[in-house]
């Protein structure tokens, strides 16, 4: 007899097994092609086109709502290397006007960076040369426009302070991941200091494209695209017309001017000359121009403002005089003798009456008066030594901003040099004393300083004993905050009862009959100043100036530097006082000086 099992509920149970299986897959499926179409956007990316959408920069104006930097249209030819199809070279370098070999270069190098991603492969065309373009673009797949902005500026000035934006580098993406290839970046001045602010935010927009290269409309009505967020506008401390009059009396000389609000520490001109026209470093000459302007041996690139650095001669010997006084070693009564052009071991340039006290010796700018007041404070019995009289009268140097950098959103600066105790040390084997280093009570020796430093130690001057770090920024639009330093008052340690003596005697420098600005008093203004003669190993004294107006409530601090150009008196002052009235007055009065300095040429013919 034969057992026969019934396996009919096994195959029920198969069926029912493979039956469920089919529905999970036919579900899924159903879902990706029809609920979800993330595999068929993906599928379709070849086709399709992803455009950063650049912001507009912001602008930047000045104090006073003058424009000094705006944005113009301008368009970038981009290329996907994975989406170039063999193509007519010589019809396209006939096209962009470009030679076979840059073709080759530029497409290899898009390759290396990536063959799916776009790059840039002719940067910063305008909107002439895109129309023309365009048209017979449908002939080079791979190949399309961006758009983006390029800086324009009005008036040809302060180029050193705005300074340029340029083409990102390796170390730039590196360090940042907002940033791409083809990006643009600020490279230097207020575009550098301000590039979070300015920059705005990327958007992106993603368009379909046709066989033939060309645009066919954007991705389910934009549905994904991003919009860019506009930089925010920026307005500086900086007054336009008193910078471009700057630029004008400076012109034909090497040196600079820094002037400062006191009340603020807000720059309201930084000239340098030589100077350039800030235009010349925007869209695709930049390069060549770039490389033109550092070839000048004048070097019209380099910001003497705060990349000189000076021997501040006789303008330094007020700090000296209110250090000895703070101290005192010294009273506003104490003389010292001078014997003119006969005095050892240091002269005096200027003949006057011996002995003199402090008032008329920064009046008539008396050497031995300062030297004499130096070596005192170093002598001063009340110190264990000679050393220990010298990091007093450093530390009170230094806490007038002198021999160090300000760190704010001025880039590039030096720092100076106020030489420590250690060095005299190392350059004397330990045996010095105040006669080594009298020089230094003058404002030679091994001191140096940057015009911008002598403009703020002129401003602590005129507040009496303190100042505000020295800044461009006077306003951000938008959520953006100015940094809280900028409105901290520093103080000097100096106290304030004895600048009243110091800032008289700076008056009478204008106004003393024996001044040494005499010639260079203002009408109607009243203002106090110190001229400077510093000694150049290397040719021709520099000629400096330094000053403040009014002198009751100063709202200008002003250096001058002026290279190889002899005495303070004969070419800075003259200059320093013709940009207080102004920008006191808003207009000048002596236009025969005016004319006379504008026209003069100081540069050495080494330079020209």
């Amino acid at each position: 007899m034969i057992n026969k099992k019934n396996y009919t509920p096994r195959k029920n149970i198969l069926i029912g097994l493979f039956c469920l299986v089919g529905i999970v897959f036919l579900t899924r499926l159903f879902y990706l092609q029809v609920v979800d179409d993330s595999g068929r956007r993906n599928s379709d990316n070849n086709v399709f086109r992803y455009i950063t959408q650049y912001p507009a920069r912001g602008k930047i104006f000045d104090r006073n709502g003058n424009l000094l930097v705006y944005n113009e249209a301008a368009y970038d030819l981009m290329v996907v290397p994975n989406q170039v199809k063999k193509f007519d070279t010589a019809s396209f370098c006939r096209l962009l006007h470009i030679e076979k070999e840059y073709v080759v270069t530029k497409l290899n190098k898009a390759k290396r960076y990536s063959r799916f991603k776009p790059s840039v492969f002719l940067a910063q065309l305008s909107k002439e040369e895109h129309g023309y373009i365009v048209e017979m673009l449908y002939n080079f797949p791979g190949f399309y426009f961006q758009t983006r902005t390029l800086r324009r500026y009005p008036s040809p000035i302060a180029a050193h302070i705005l300074g340029d934006i340029g083409e990102v580098g390796q170390k730039e993406i590196d360090a940042n991941t907002y940033y791409k290839l083809g990006d643009y970046i600020g490279k230097s001045g207020i575009e550098r200091s301000y590039e979070n602010e300015l920059r705005g935010k990327k958007g992106m927009r993603i368009v379909m494209v046709d066989v033939h290269n060309r645009e066919k409309g954007s991705y389910e009505n934009g549905k994904y695209d991003t919009l860019p967020v506009h930089g925010n506008n920026l307005y500086l401390g900086l007054d336009a017309e008193l910078q471009q009059y700057g630029e004008l009396l400076m012109q034909n000389k090497i040196g600079s001017i820094v002037a400062i609000e006191p009340s603020t520490g807000q720059i309201l001109a930084m000239v340098n000359s030589p100077t350039f026209d800030p235009n010349l470093l925007v869209g695709n000459v930049r390069g060549k121009n770039y490389k033109e302007l550092l070839a000048d041996k004048r070097k019209p690139l380099i910001n003497r403002a705060v990349n000189g650095l000076y021997p501040p001669g006789s303008t330094f010997k007020m700090l000296n005089g209110l250090i000895s006084l703070q101290r005192g070693s010294i009273t506003p009564n104490t003389s010292f003798p001078c014997n003119g052009k006969e005095s050892t071991p240091i002269r005096c340039t200027h003949d006057h009456g011996s002995p003199v006290a402090l008032a008329s010796a920064i009046e008539n700018s008396c050497n031995p008066y300062f030297w004499h007041a130096f070596r005192s404070l170093l002598d001063d019995s009340h110190f264990r030594n000679q050393k220990e009289a010298y990091e007093y009268w450093r530390e009170h140097v230094l806490a007038f901003g002198l021999g160090k950098r300000f760190d704010t959103d001025i880039p590039f600066e030096q720092s100076g040099n106020i030489p420590t105790k250690a060095y005299f040390d190392k350059l004397y084997h330990g045996k010095w004393n105040s006669m080594t280093i009298r020089s230094l009570g003058i404002g030679q020796g091994e001191i140096l300083l940057t015009p911008l430093q002598l403009a703020n130690m002129t401003a602590a001057i005129g507040n009496e004993g303190y100042y505000y770090l020295p800044h461009f920024i006077r306003h951000i639009e938008g959520d953006a905050e100015i940094d809280t330093r900028f409105k901290t008052r520093i103080e000097t340690g100096i106290d304030k009862r004895h600048f009243y003596l110091v800032k008289q005697a700076m008056r009478d420098v204008f106004e003393g009959s024996h001044g040494t600005a005499r010639f260079s008093k203002i009408d109607s203004i009243s203002a106090a100043g110190k001229t400077g003669t510093a000694e150049n190993p290397h040719g021709k004294d520099h000629s400096l100036f330094i000053a403040f107006a009014p002198v009751e409530n100063p709202t200008i601090a002003i250096a001058v530097v002026i290279e190889n150009a002899g005495f303070g008196s004969t070419w800075a002052a003259p200059i320093a006082s013709l940009m207080m009235e102004k920008y006191i007055k808003g207009y000048t009065t002596r236009i025969a000086l005016e004319k006379q300095i504008a026209a003069v040429n100081l540069i050495p013919k080494n330079h020209q």
